[in-house]
């Protein structure tokens, strides 16, 4: 059986809204990089991976391609210009590929992702057709009432987990989800597992272990954060 490409998404289409910036946060830079550099850079350097593609803001299109350019990224396989919403982007994505291989989607704003996720993943395909990084929930989580004033819930936070990213999945499989689900009038998912978990119930979704330091740069508090963990890293 001929092996499967191995083709990591970088998902960079977000606007940054939260982020009290003129530039969406990707392009805000930890040290003296850009955090969709180090998210590039890590794909780039795991021998697993095939081919990347980059999934931009269409407004910042050619700065993407000015940092892959700087960078000298080998990989890049393609920038898209991404949509509206998060699955918009991974839908370019998916309707870009043309013949079967492995989808490796990433939140570019996760500069941390580490080559032991990257291979632990890639390992899970080999098995299943969906695959997603998650780590327990630290804290307790509490479902509440419709108007969002009172505990209607609180699972057991021994079954809970932290959705992070990559999501991984058999080209074939997640196109399929989709396919269905977009002819679904109520269709509203977050993430792209989510689509499988409700379109394609019958896939299993294998859990990768994630880490801590994987973390999403969602406030620009949280530059400041990734700073540490940065320093960090590099003294492992």
């Amino acid at each position: 059986m001929q092996k499967l490409k191995n083709i990591a998404i970088i998902l960079a289409g977000g606007s940054g809204n939260r982020f009290a910036s003129n530039l969406p946060k990707q392009f805000s830079k930890i040290e003296n990089k850009t955090i969709l550099e180090y998210s590039i850079d890590a794909f780039e350097q795991n021998k697993q991976i095939d081919e990347i593609i980059v999934v931009s803001n269409p407004s910042f299109i050619e700065k993407t391609q000015e940092i892959i350019q700087v960078n000298s990224f080998t990989k890049i396989k393609a920038v898209l210009g991404g949509g509206k919403e998060r699955y918009h982007s991974s839908l370019t994505a998916i309707n870009f590929i043309e013949n079967e291989c492995n989808l490796i989607f990433h939140d570019a704003v996760r500069p941390f992702v580490s080559q032991q996720i990257i291979d632990n993943i890639i390992q899970a395909l080999s098995t299943y057709n969906a695959v997603n990084v998650a780590v327990p929930a630290s804290d307790t989580i509490l479902e509440v009432t419709e108007n969002k004033n009172f505990i209607k819930e609180i699972p057991d936070r021994n079954f809970l987990f932290q959705a992070q990213t990559p999501q991984a999945f058999r080209w074939s499989a997640i196109k399929k989800a989709y396919q269905i689900g977009l002819k679904d009038d109520n269709f509203k998912v977050t993430d792209d597992c989510g689509v499988v978990k409700n379109y394609l119930p019958q896939e299993a979704i294998f859990v990768v272990k994630g880490e801590q330091t994987n973390i999403k740069i969602t406030y620009p508090s949280d530059i400041e954060l990734a700073k540490i963990l940065l320093n960090k890293i590099k003294s492992i």
